[in-house]
């Protein structure tokens, strides 16, 4: 079988699968971004489709309040007795939930919090006889310490009540590299397995393996851990690991796991954050082997384009600490998208921007802007990438000139020229640095900020991509790319994204 690499592009880390019969269901992290953790559904492990979140009202997480990097982390999916489980992490907010379904592409229930069980990266098994066991590591999302305990925890859990069955104990604490987290615990053959990510989400990524005959252990770590890492390897995708085993289409069996795509010279920036990847995996002597993760991208680049002609938004958009529809609407004006602002910007917790995944290393968005006019409501708007309220590149226009931004950490920089008369196309380009350029080379792209006048495009500025990258902007998320509204009401008579991969 030939497995495309990226498996999911773009912003969707810690991915968890599931096998129910001849489908593959798979959730990824959406931390601060609403609706949260998407269900990908599969027949091939080759082909995916987004058929729904898990997070698609209010209250299902607290997201309101939480801080960059707070709210949904790490999902395990899994399907026991007819149902689908998603153990989740609301970090910084619910602490430990589990949300079920009957259908994974919802809806899911509210979202049952379990007490007894503080930490990150829950995951679920059940024994023979039915026990829930969670498994988990001992991270307080509160302090950011490790808990007393150490290590990985479980409990046997009352999936029903929402309470641990006894106090967590330690069952293993992995190879000794730091931050054991994102267990897995799994029945093959005769042997439980459980299996772990070590070294930290970084370069030093890792994925670890200990069996035992009882899913409680104890467990015998691997003589051959690690099993997967690309640390200090020249491959080119690096941080790999979070790591969930399935059996494939063929009876064999494959990871899927994060990783990411550094760029530039010294290959320290990856623009696209951490995504989801896959890798075969075979069976010896009783434990998993899996093969190094390799680039394998599909063929072409892709193309996407809202008219807004729907009164429902496309699932792939998102937002910031809140619901797109709390802001965004395709039915105020038929055949546009008006997004209103409450005073908020980019550099605000809960701006007016609505986003959608950075999927290719090069990439253009665009829309026609409506802004500054009493029809738009006199407001200011445009288009946006963004990694978090501080790291951000922006263009506007409130009807009378147009603005481009830079925001980087306590950093700032615009430039500005006046407006044509009515709506205006607005543009972000991504590209590929330019190998000529010493210091470009050292970056992962280059971000053009564009306005088209008189029929051709104009650059207000052209900025170092390695700003909003994971390793600059110290986020678990991704580049998020879309339009924004920062005063008043703007509206936009369509939105188009088409990119590819460097040549």
């Amino acid at each position: 079988m030939s497995l495309p690499n990226p498996l999911i592009p773009g912003f969707n880390p810690d991915p968890s699968i599931v096998k129910v019969d001849g489908d593959y269901y798979l959730a990824t992290s959406t931390f601060e971004y609403l609706p949260g953790i998407p269900v990908y559904h599969s027949t091939d492990l080759v082909n995916w489709t987004r058929i729904g979140h898990v997070v698609d009202r209010e209250g299902q997480l607290d997201s309101r309040d939480v801080p960059t990097l707070g709210g949904a982390w790490a999902p395990t999916i899994r399907f026991h007795d007819g149902l689908f489980y998603v153990a989740v992490t609301d970090a910084m907010a619910r602490g430990t939930l589990v949300f079920t379904a009957k259908n994974p592409a919802g809806p899911w229930s509210d979202g049952l919090a379990i007490e007894g069980a503080i930490g990150i990266d829950q995951d679920l098994a059940w024994d023979e006889d039915g026990t829930a066991y969670m498994t988990y590591s001992g991270l307080d999302t509160v302090t950011g310490n490790i808990n007393e305990h150490g290590g990985i925890l479980q409990v046997r859990v009352d999936l029903e009540s929402g309470k641990a069955l006894e106090e967590p104990r330690s069952v293993w604490s992995g190879t000794g590299l730091m931050f054991p987290e994102a267990p897995h615990l799994y029945r093959h053959g005769s042997y439980w397995y459980l299996m772990i990510a070590e070294g930290g989400t970084e370069r030093g990524h890792s994925v670890s393996i200990a069996r035992g005959t009882s899913p409680a252990g104890p467990f015998e770590g691997n003589p051959g851990n690690p099993i997967l890492s690309a640390r200090s390897t020249d491959r080119p995708i690096q941080n790999t690991g979070h790591g969930d085993l399935v059996e494939t289409p063929d009876g064999s069996w494959a990871m899927v796991l994060l990783g990411m795509r550094p760029k530039g010279m010294t290959r320290a920036f990856s623009a696209l954050g951490r995504e989801t990847f896959i890798t075969p995996v075979a069976w010896e002597d009783g434990w998993p082997v899996a093969e190094p993760v390799i680039l394998n991208p599909r063929d072409g680049g892709f193309a996407y384009q809202d008219d807004f002609t729907n009164t429902d938004l496309d699932g792939g958009w998102v937002a910031v600490r809140r619901f797109p529809g709390a802001f965004a609407s395709s039915e105020k004006v038929p055949g546009r998208l008006t997004l209103t602002s409450d005073g908020a910007d980019l550099d605000d917790a809960r701006p007016a921007f609505l986003g959608r995944r950075q999927q290719s290393q090069v990439e253009t968005i665009a829309a026609l802007v409506n802004a500054g006019s009493p029809e738009s409501g006199k407001g200011a708007g445009g288009l946006a990438v963004r990694y978090d309220e501080a790291h951000h590149y922006s263009i506007q226009t409130d009807g009378a000139t147009i603005t481009a931004r830079a925001r980087i950490s306590s950093i700032e920089q615009s430039w500005t020229r006046p407006a044509p008369a009515g709506p205006v196309e607005l543009r972000i380009e991504t590209r590929e640095p330019n190998p000529d350029n010493a210091i470009g080379s050292l970056s992962s792209d280059t971000i053009a900020l564009q306005a088209v006048i008189d029929g051709e495009p104009v650059t207000l500025a052209e900025l170092d991509g390695r700003y909003l990258s994971a390793e600059t902007a110290a986020s678990f998320t991704g580049r998020v790319a879309g339009v924004f509204a920062s005063s008043g009401t703007v509206s936009f008579d369509w939105f188009r994204s088409e990119g590819r991969e460097p040549r």
